[in-house]
């Protein structure tokens, strides 16, 4: 099937593998975001503590970005295909047994380490890999549409999943996710090859077959030794630092604790909802744009301002009415670079360290983004139970915007000095 239709597309098939893969980041986005829904009702059903809860989400956020180089480097050893299909399977098995829990430790061990463990095969690795894998051209715009994909997922599944918590209890929230995970498997099988030169056809864009990376043998050797070559480089670390950032503005302290922030001001959990879909809704046209951007213009000065505008918009929460108007004012600024940050950060990922080499050490650059995701979905409930209030976690998350926007001016100058150097040089 797969050999037939893409005799029919040509080069167009990249675009069939998108996609799907498009489908399987939204199901996976939908499972990152559960946890925010689930938060209020898991404390209303079993009195478990938000710390405990929020420390099962951080723990998951974490183990999802560690996974992230290795599951580079298992595309690059078993291949794409079956890399996916496994993290979907692994996905459904612990959402679905996640349904019979009554202990705090069974939530932490499927929806804590088995289910982030699924997620870091379907991460942004997944979506670096395909698009420099499929596309020589408008890998940037490729990139951001992937990536919308996690914007597309909160779209789509949070206000249904709090309407599910709501209405049917919160059960029927973890069968959802673990259904849809389980849907997709048999459609990656039928319509995902490994690479384009495996079903007859080239790369997006390319006019000459490029030979393959051999393979890289043991993923856990080969993902080690990726990280070795990349720490090394001053680059690396300033993409990790602002990475790490990236994660701590975002997934960790918003997609977990904004409905809860939400319901301490008052305002419904499906509204809260539906507040964050907003916010998924305008980050699907933000990070697509962002993708185009970055094919087009300097990638670092993009992160700048999306860093500024980001830590801006944190600051500015805790001191707004939480009125219609004002979240509506948010949702829009800080919709809009939700995840736009990904497709500059790949780029000057790929220019630092080469097509071959970049999708593992882009995967230990993601693991930094959930990292710091992971520490303020723990740092942000820790100071809710101290303090009775969300405001010193997100002033503290905006400030570190402001970091990370001046460290993102500083990536590739060591890089372009030695280079002019050593024109100056001959």
């Amino acid at each position: 099937m797969t050999i037939s239709v893409s005799r029919s597309l040509g080069q167009k098939y990249a675009f069939v593998v998108v996609g799907v893969i498009f489908l399987a980041l939204l199901v996976s986005a939908g499972r990152a975001s559960a946890p925010g829904v689930l938060l209020l009702p898991l404390e209303n059903t079993f009195g478990w503590s938000r710390g405990v809860i929020s420390f099962s989400a951080g723990l998951g956020i974490f183990l999802y970005g560690l996974t992230g180089p290795f599951a580079a480097a298992s595309m690059q050893t078993f291949g794409i295909r079956r890399t996916v299909m496994g993290a979907l399977a692994l996905m459904a098995l612990a959402t679905f047994t996640s349904g019979f829990m009554s202990e705090p430790w069974h939530l932490i061990v499927t929806w804590g380490i088995v289910a982030g463990i699924a997620g870091g095969g379907l991460a942004i690795v997944l979506a670096g890999t395909i698009a420099n894998r499929w596309f020589t051209t408008h890998r940037g715009l490729v990139m951001g549409l992937l990536t919308a994909s996690t914007a597309t997922g909160t779209l789509l599944f949070l206000p249904g999943l709090a309407a599910l918590a709501e209405y049917a209890g919160w059960r029927s929230v973890v069968w959802t996710v673990a259904g849809a995970s389980a849907l997709l498997i048999p459609l990656v099988w039928l319509l995902v090859p490994e690479r384009p030169e495996s079903i007859g056809i080239l790369p997006y864009g390319a006019t000459e077959a490029a030979p393959p990376a051999p393979p890289r043998g043991n993923p856990i050797v080969a993902a080690f030794k990726g990280l070795a070559m990349a720490v090394r480089s001053r680059d690396f670390w300033l993409l990790f630092a602002t990475f790490f950032i990236c994660g701590f503005t975002t997934n960790g302290l918003v997609g977990t604790h904004m409905i809860a922030l939400c319901s301490d001001n008052g305002i419904p959990e499906v509204k809260a909802a539906g507040l964050l879909a907003l916010m998924g809704f305008f980050d699907l046209f933000g990070t697509t744009a962002s993708g185009w951007l970055t094919d087009r213009y300097d990638a670092r000065k993009l992160l700048f301002a999306y860093y500024a505008l980001r830590g801006l918009s944190l600051i500015y929460l805790p001191f707004s009415d939480f009125s219609f108007y004002g979240l509506s004012l948010f949702a829009v600024f800080y919709g809009l670079d939700w995840i736009a940050t990904v497709p500059p950060t790949l780029k000057l990922t790929t220019q630092a360290f080469g097509d071959r080499d970049a999708p593992v050490v882009f995967g230990w650059i993601v693991a930094g983004h959930q990292l710091g995701a992971a520490s303020a979905a723990v740092f942000a409930g820790v100071m809710r139970e101290a303090n009775g209030s969300y405001l010193e976690a997100f002033v503290i998350a905006g400030a570190t915007g402001a970091v990370a926007a001046v460290l993102s001016l500083l990536i590739g100058r060591s890089r372009a000095g030695a280079v002019q150097l050593k024109a100056q040089a001959a």
